[in-house]
């Protein structure tokens, strides 16, 4: 992930050091009105990353308090809070001290937005949610579920009307918060997976796939092939080698090569190549019609 250029060395949260990354920054000095106004129109008039980074270090404390809410995500704490010290110098960038808001409540949401995003990459093999709608209702229902079991009827339809969305999208949510990441692809005869769920790459219907549809489609295109192969081999050896070489090949020849090598001239190539393409077409055609 690409970082602000404000960002120093010191906002990476350091590994296996976390206890004393948090008691380090609740020991900054947290910034007044006045200090907090005067570093941000440093920064905003005159790109000065010293008062920004003054901003940033006063609201660390902010993002590590933030991260502790979403301790129940089953990810780990110093990586939310370096996603969200990503977050915080983005609002520090974007933030305007003219319109009278503090920092802090300026930058609950770019911090947040961090950390949802980091979240949902994270919580599953295959994103949980995608659209806005979906993104939000993912996070609303962690949050009021008040245990893990399954919601009864009620309460879904209680938790519908409260986010107002429709009831089936709250049903659906439910399932994939609970849904578990299934390998598709191990062997069904290996004795160790026994034990696994049957939901394997063997049982995925395929809907759109015909096997008769398949077998005309190969037999086509093999009879095609062969009526090629016949039609190039009423060429002559010079007119067989402009088509192979012009047409076929992977690398296609130029008409420059071609008259190098039978040391004629290009128009001439170009001649008998219209004369060979002409033959084919008549050739070709009868097959051709019979398909339709």
């Amino acid at each position: 992930m690409s970082q602000p250029a404000l960002m120093p060395n010191f906002f990476v949260t350091p590994i296996g050091s976390l206890d004393a990354y948090i008691a380090m920054v609740h020991r900054m000095p947290m910034l007044t009105l006045e200090e907090e106004q005067a570093y941000a129109e440093d920064f905003q008039k005159n790109e000065n990353l010293e008062a920004a980074k003054k901003l940033v270090l006063a609201h660390l404390r902010c993002v590590v308090k933030i991260a502790r809410g979403y301790d129940g995500y089953g990810l780990q704490q110093a990586d939310l809070i370096q996603e969200g010290n990503i977050g915080l110098m983005k609002a520090v960038k974007r933030f305007d001290p003219t319109v009278g808001v503090r920092l802090v409540s300026f930058a609950i949401h770019w911090i947040k937005a961090e950390m949802h995003e980091f979240i949902l990459r994270n919580w599953r093999i295959v994103k949980v949610a995608t659209t806005k709608a979906q993104r939000k209702l993912f996070f609303n229902l962690r949050k009021a579920k008040k245990s893990l079991k399954w919601l009864n009827p009620t309460e879904a339809a209680n938790l519908a009307q409260e986010l107002h969305v429709p009831l089936s999208d709250v049903k659906e949510m439910e399932m994939r918060l609970y849904a578990e990441d299934a390998d598709l692809h191990y062997d069904m005869d290996d004795d160790d997976n026994k034990t696994k769920s049957p939901f394997a790459q063997h049982f995925l219907a395929a809907p759109h796939s015909n096997p008769a549809d398949q077998f005309e489609s190969d037999d086509s295109a093999t009879l095609a092939l062969n009526h090629l192969h016949q039609a190039l081999s009423q060429l002559d050896a010079r007119s067989q080698t402009i088509i192979q070489e012009r047409w076929l090949d992977p690398k296609k020849s130029t008409l420059d090569d071609l008259a190098v090598r039978f040391g004629i001239s290009c128009e001439r190539i170009r001649q008998l190549e219209k004369a060979a393409l002409s033959k084919l077409g008549v050739w070709l055609k009868p097959a051709t019609v019979g398909k339709r």
